[in-house]
């Protein structure tokens, strides 16, 4: 029958202690309804007001009674805290599926019986509502919080296109092959320290070889600013400085149109850069072609170690 008591009686479909969260059976059919614990992320019709053993009547305040319910805590939570739906019809502000009310008092202990104010509606707010992310996605609860990573992700402009080693050629573009110390004015592939792969430039006055690599721009890139090209590299030695020169082409029939180049000063690994100035840049489809080597007449007793390239660039939205 209708009630308008906001109280109803149910029977407990498991031993429920008082002041706990739940929902029907629906698997079960009684008159009354069956009740159990509404768990982690759940809506219920209400909270137990005695405890029940299995098989026994129960009354429950329903949800939408008025005025406040007295809950128990799964943990502990501020003055005003959102709460939600935890297992064995706790509650907690842990968030979890939709919220179903708002602390009137802080919680210092699990166990505690709380006084709450029970949402009467399905909260719409994306800051009250959790992900369920069973895949492991997003590292944050809500929906606000998950679309605000999403967003941070999606509309951040930097990007990066790494050029594997492997990739780099000869100018000419023969293959590049082991490094020797005996081909004294040549670069070649070398494996140093704990095997990690480098570009090894030989410590010769007049370098014979540079690096070259081409790769087409993408699609995405914003020719209204710079590309920037990146270099992990170092000395061998703290001796020598050169110049990393660099020359750079885009599209067919260009002109260098390098920026600066960076000088390697140090006998520890660093980052250098050199940019290529936007109003080079034409954007896709085009390709891009870069040189580069250590700068002749600035190594005679310090091996060049090139460790990785990269070129960053700008982002935009993609037409339709």
């Amino acid at each position: 029958m209708p009630t308008n008591a906001g109280y109803r009686t149910f029977i407990a479909g498991e031993a429920l202690p008082a002041h706990r969260h739940v929902k029907i059976n629906t698997n079960v059919a009684s008159s009354p309804p069956t009740i159990v614990f509404a768990d982690a992320g759940e809506q219920g019709v209400g909270f137990t007001e005695t405890a029940a053993a299995s098989g026994a009547t129960v009354a429950v305040r329903l949800t939408t009674a008025p005025g406040t319910v007295e809950v128990e805590a799964a943990d502990t939570w501020a003055l005003g805290a959102v709460l939600y739906s935890a297992n064995d019809g706790k509650v907690s502000d842990s968030s979890s599926g939709t919220a179903i009310g708002q602390a009137m008092e802080a919680c210092t202990k699990a166990d505690d019986i709380i006084e709450m104010v029970p949402y009467v509606v399905a909260s719409t707010a994306a800051g009250n509502v959790s992900v369920l992310d069973s895949a492991n996605h997003t590292v944050t609860e809500t929906v606000e919080a998950a679309l605000a990573e999403l967003y941070v992700h999606g509309k951040t402009a930097q990007a990066v296109i790494p050029i594997p080693l492997s990739s780099l050629t000869l100018e000419d573009g023969t293959a590049i092959t082991k490094f020797s110390s005996a081909d004294a004015a040549t670069c070649g592939f070398s494996q140093e320290g704990n095997k990690e792969l480098v570009l090894r430039f030989n410590n010769h006055a007049t370098p014979a070889d540079v690096a070259a690599f081409g790769i087409p721009l993408p699609a995405d890139l914003n020719p209204a600013a710079d590309i920037v090209v990146h270099w992990r590299a170092k000395m061998s030695g703290a001796t020598d400085t050169p110049v990393l020169e660099h020359e750079c082409y885009l599209g067919v029939n260009d002109t260098d149109c390098a920026g600066a180049d960076d000088e390697i000063t140090a006998a520890t690994i660093g980052e250098y850069t050199a940019p290529i100035a936007h109003a080079d840049v034409g954007g896709s489809p085009e390709e891009l072609t870069l040189i580069f080597g250590p700068k002749a007449g600035e190594m005679g007793t310090d091996d060049l170690l090139v460790y990785s390239v990269w070129l960053e660039y700008t982002r935009q939205p993609l037409a339709a």
